[in-house]
């Protein structure tokens, strides 16, 4: 950590683009202004720190989100495969009757 002394109204620069000036000394309280670029993101180390916790969260719960879906696939996915087995059995019967049936219909009765 580099640790730097200013006094109200000097300022410290990081790189070319972010200028931080000490605008006010009240007690133990400091007042910064900054100049960075707009797509730079600033905020005060624990408002940094709940945005990092929440986007863990939300990032844990989209995980939740999409093996709960996934199971939920697999369940419906099972539930066709066993509906469509049935529905190919019940067709091979339907099949198998309306055979024998014509083959009943063929034979010339005695």
């Amino acid at each position: 950590m580099l640790i730097l002394t200013r006094k109200l109204g000097e300022s410290v620069t990081i790189g070319d683009d972010i200028k931080i000036t000490i605008l006010g000394v009240r007690g133990r309280q400091v007042r910064l202004g900054i100049i960075a670029p707009q797509k730079v993101t600033i905020h005060r180390e624990e408002i940094y720190f709940k945005i990092q916790e929440e986007n863990k969260r939300a990032a844990d719960s989209t995980v939740d989100e999409v093996l709960r879906v996934a199971t939920l696939v697999k369940e419906d996915h099972k539930t066709l495969q066993t509906a469509s087995a049935s529905d190919l059995s019940e067709t091979k019967k339907s099949e198998k009757n309306k055979d024998s049936k014509k083959d009943n219909r063929a034979k010339p009765k005695r």
